[in-house]
């Protein structure tokens, strides 16, 4: 038990003593998961509202579809976007292979269907309410849809936060197409595999920790936002 102890003691340690590699970790983390997640809320937003109010063949069906996409494994995303960007792959000539800008490709196409599903599954319930009352006061086409964004803004922010406390406690896409480089692609999860299975448990758990305090204002700001709705 004494080695756990001195994790954690050396751990806070190296929090306070601002250790350079340490905050490069988490700064490319940050940055790698916002990045991802502001490309797909421009993306996102609009797509899932004016799916989620239009009615459309095959609408059931899309929605199981993105429901499942929802879940899917991030080693499978990694895989699929490994694949796409690898030399031989159709953008293989990019050169975009173990660089952030895979990282964030990978974190974008994992998040998106989360994101989309959540605020697809809201403006269903409550769009269709918004949207005729939007129309009595003569609102159209894309100012109905900044309406329903509007009307909805609590729930469609916890669906982001949501997406982006995903995005960056996962691990096994931003491994696969990033490959844990030092000072190029390294961030918090993959970093606290490699340190702990180096015998490295003081930056392991000083990662962990910045990961939960991350997750704890994540969740803080979720459940401001739920109380404020």
């Amino acid at each position: 038990m004494d080695y756990i102890v001195n994790g954690f003691y050396e751990a806070i340690k190296l929090i306070f003593s601002f250790d350079s590699e340490l905050y490069e970790i988490i700064g490319l983390s940050v940055f790698v998961s916002s990045s991802a997640v502001i490309i797909s809320v421009l993306f996102s937003i609009p797509m899932a509202v004016t799916l989620g109010i239009k009615e459309f063949i095959g609408k059931e069906i899309f929605a199981r579809l993105m429901y499942t996409l929802m879940g899917i494994p991030s080693v499978l995303v990694g895989l699929l976007v490994a694949i796409t960007l690898s030399r031989r792959g159709p953008l293989g000539i990019l050169g975009l292979m173990y660089t952030p800008k895979a990282m964030i490709i990978a974190q974008f196409v994992l998040i998106t269907p989360l994101m989309m599903g959540l605020i697809f599954t809201i403006v269903r319930k409550r769009g269709k309410e918004i949207e005729r009352a939007g129309r009595l006061l003569g609102a159209r086409n894309i100012h109905l849809i900044l309406l329903i964004i509007r009307e909805l803004k609590v729930e469609i922010m916890m669906a982001v936060l949501t997406a982006f406390s995903r995005a960056i406690s996962e691990v096994g896409a931003v491994m696969i197409v990033g490959g844990n480089i030092k000072n190029h692609t390294r961030v918090i999860t993959t970093s606290i595999v490699m340190f702990n299975s180096m015998g490295d448990y003081e930056l392991a758990i000083a990662l962990g920790i910045i990961l939960l305090l991350i997750s704890l204002i994540i969740n803080s700001l979720l459940y401001r936002y739920k109380e404020g709705g």
